[in-house]
């Protein structure tokens, strides 16, 4: 008997331990929903300008780190910069090493890069190097061709499979010229656009986000030792404008929010901020990753297919800019935008009278009813609506019942 009752106890404390276990499960799974929800109704479930030291030392870090790369490892500049020469041919069966030792036995010269791009029938194998004289090329194509015997797309080996191209060295500074004046001409026509479609510390924080990613952007290049070309300055001043055109769509809400901020004691210019980020997040996520899906589809086709560099510095540079685009965004841009807000005295003025109201300073315990402009110390206007005939006539009426008396016969 009293072995059936403990078997009977420890089937009841099982069972409730899997209750307390689902329900513990169901629990989080409803929190993490929440919290998923919250974020999509935008309801200031993350605190964005709270953390703005830690945006803030993170952003300092990268800067460091890509100013330091530009400075120590400078930059990978394309042929079209620098002036040179390039060889290309069908890849077939060619060994890279095999290819550039020949390269530099019939021309004295070491390539600065050989490499095989693309995939499948599309390869090709590239050789970079400085300028090259007629000779030297002619003699670098017969070598090749009868140490190799690159084969053109019709299958056949021929010299005429093995192209080239030379950039002067002239062009390449030219080409330098215009990519400097296309960025300042850029920057200056965003900084004008910002300053007219919002406000003056919204322009200056706007403006200031964007330097930090072309900085940011540019030091990964140098980091890495990506390849600059004018493909790649394309793509630069393309992702620059999906950036500041991301930080307008969020500063139009934060001024949306602010407007009459100062009227109120109920909340900051900071927290309405962050929850303008907040009812934006998602649309900036959403926009970013759609961006991204054609970018990446683009980097499949143009290295792993077909091969072409032009399609690839453009792909990647797009891609990066996207990905910095949401940090610069979403955690750089508004937080910027506060800490100059709140340098002004009126701001800081507003902040000092929401904390006393908070903490019962004043002694008021109902916001509507005493708030006053703790800017300028004028008391808000109050508006009285007027009373409507329908009313009049029902007050009229209600007089009328009071005051008037009416003969009724006696009950008996």
């Amino acid at each position: 008997m009293t072995t059936s009752v403990n078997a009977h106890d420890n089937g009841a404390t099982t069972s409730d331990s899997a209750a307390t276990a689902a329900k513990t499960t169901q629990t989080k799974q409803t929190t993490a929903t929440k919290g998923v929800e919250r974020l999509y109704e935008g309801s200031g479930a993350i605190d964005f300008v709270g953390r703005s030291k830690l945006w803030y030392l993170i952003t300092v870090a990268l800067l460091v780190i890509s100013i330091a790369a530009m400075l120590i490892r400078g930059f990978n500049l394309g042929i079209d910069f620098e002036g040179g020469t390039k060889m290309t041919m069908p890849a077939g069966d060619l060994v890279a090493e095999e290819v550039e030792e020949t390269f530099v036995d019939a021309t004295g010269v070491t390539p600065e890069l050989t490499q095989i791009v693309g995939a499948g029938d599309a390869r090709s194998l590239e050789i970079n190097s400085e300028h090259l004289t007629q000779e030297q090329i002619d003699a670098a194509r017969l070598a090749i061709y009868e140490q190799h015997q690159p084969k053109d797309a019709a299958g056949e080996a021929t010299p005429d499979a093995i192209g080239d191209s030379t950039v002067s060295e002239s062009w390449g500074s030219t080409i330098t010229q215009r990519m400097i004046l296309s960025m300042v001409i850029f920057l200056i026509a965003a900084a004008a656009y910002v300053a007219i479609r919002l406000q003056r510390n919204m322009a200056i924080a706007a403006m200031l986000a964007l330097l930090i990613d072309g900085i940011i952007i540019m030091g990964i290049y140098s980091l890495f030792g990506l390849e600059v070309t004018p493909a790649m300055i394309i793509g630069l001043l393309t992702v620059l404008t999906f950036s500041i055109y991301d930080t307008v769509i969020v500063f139009d809400k934060v001024k949306e929010n602010t407007a009459g901020v100062l009227d109120s004691r109920r909340s900051t210019y900071a927290e309405e901020a962050n929850l303008a980020v907040n009812q934006t997040v998602m649309r900036s996520i959403s926009t970013s990753v759609i961006s991204a899906l054609p970018i990446i589809a683009l980097m499949v086709v143009a290295v792993w297919m077909l091969g072409v560099g032009t399609l690839q510095d453009l792909a990647l540079i797009q891609l990066i800019g996207v990905v910095e685009g949401i940090f610069s965004s979403l955690f750089l841009a508004t937080p910027l935008l506060v800490s100059l807000t709140n340098m002004q005295s009126k701001y800081k003025q507003h902040n000092q009278a929401v904390a006393d109201y908070r903490a019962g300073k004043n002694g008021a315990e109902d916001g509507d009813a005493d708030d006053a402009d703790v800017a300028g110390g004028k008391s808000k206007r109050t508006v009285t609506s007027p009373v409507t005939s329908a009313s009049y006539n029902e007050v009229e009426t209600d007089a009328a019942r009071t005051t008037t008396t009416t003969w009724r016969p006696s009950q008996r």
